[in-house]
């Protein structure tokens, strides 16, 4: 288990354990969703874990039942007014810029993990879904436990594909199917597809992460930044930047839209699970699944 634990953020957890760091997503109770200061609180994360020339891999996970359930939306954004709006209303010129710059954008802060030099394995257990599907597929190794879930409901309403991980780390033939539909896949499903490379079952999911941390901590540092960046670069060339500046951009569109609009003023007024019922219920998946096709919620992480 990480030892000496940083309390200094907010939304994380930063600690440290020999030649592994971990950085924990710590909003359990609310199934780690992502808020202000989360993006800025994970790239000063990464950052440290970089220039620490003791630690040689970074551990990404969630705290609780769940890696992270996306971006949360139950106030409508107004949580990123600052950076979104004009007197109250949405502007689509501060939106480009948020989406665009590498300073605000949180898709590139969370993003830090592709670009840092040092392997990055995502610990992943019950909900990855959303924003946190996107933040997750950045990492170099993705573990999860069989029954987590991950996925992009978005794919219907109030977003599109951010960090475009899925497209690039699936063919055509899937990357098209999850894109229209976003029907979402289980632990074991996403391994038996290889968007991920490893589903266990959640008892041996810690150990599992370990493991393979310890192995990559054996090989020497710059010998893993070589590799990494030979791969990054590879994918770079196939036009993943480009993809991650349509992403966000069209993102902000697909949430000021008519049918957008509608369904998070219905968020407000009737909360989130009343919305995302209506939206998932047809195809019976997500919260709307049948519990075989649902996270344990026994399964939780103890920061």
């Amino acid at each position: 288990m990480p030892s000496a634990t940083d309390p200094a953020y907010e939304t994380i957890r930063y600690a440290t354990d020999g030649p592994v760091a971990t950085i924990t997503l710590d909003r359990p109770a609310e199934l780690n969703t992502i808020v202000p200061p989360m993006p800025e609180e994970v790239e000063a994360a990464v950052l440290r874990a970089t220039r620490d020339p003791a630690v040689k891999v970074v551990v990404l996970r969630g705290a609780g039942r769940a890696f992270c359930a996306g971006y949360d939306f139950g106030d409508g954004f107004h949580h990123w007014g600052e950076l979104l709006e004009t007197d109250g209303r949405w502007d689509p010129g501060k939106d480009f810029v948020m989406a665009t710059a590498p300073q605000l954008s949180p898709t590139q802060q969370l993003m830090s993990i592709w670009r840092c030099p040092k392997p990055v394995i995502a610990q992943v257990h019950g909900w990855c879904v959303g924003g946190g599907s996107d933040f997750a597929l950045c990492a170099d190794l993705v573990v999860a436990s069989e029954d987590a879930v991950i996925g992009t409901p978005y794919s219907r309403m109030w977003g599109a594909y951010l960090s475009g991980m899925w497209l690039y780390r699936l063919g055509l033939t899937k990357a098209k199917e999850h894109a229209l539909t976003g029907r979402p896949l289980t632990g074991r499903e996403a391994a038996d597809v290889e968007l991920i490379n490893r589903a266990v079952p959640f008892a041996e999911l810690e150990a599992t992460v370990a493991a393979l941390a310890a192995d990559l901590a054996r090989i020497p540092s710059s010998q893993l930044a070589a590799q990494k960046l030979m791969v990054n670069q590879a994918y770079e060339q196939m036009g993943l930047h480009a993809t991650q500046t349509l992403g966000p951009i069209l993102d902000g569109l697909m949430r000021n839209t008519p049918d957008a609009l509608a369904f998070i003023d219905r968020a407000e007024r009737e909360g989130v699970r009343a919305v995302v019922a209506e939206r998932d219920g047809p195809f019976g998946d997500y919260g709307q699944a049948p519990p075989e096709r649902r996270p344990n919620p026994e399964h939780v992480i103890e920061p």
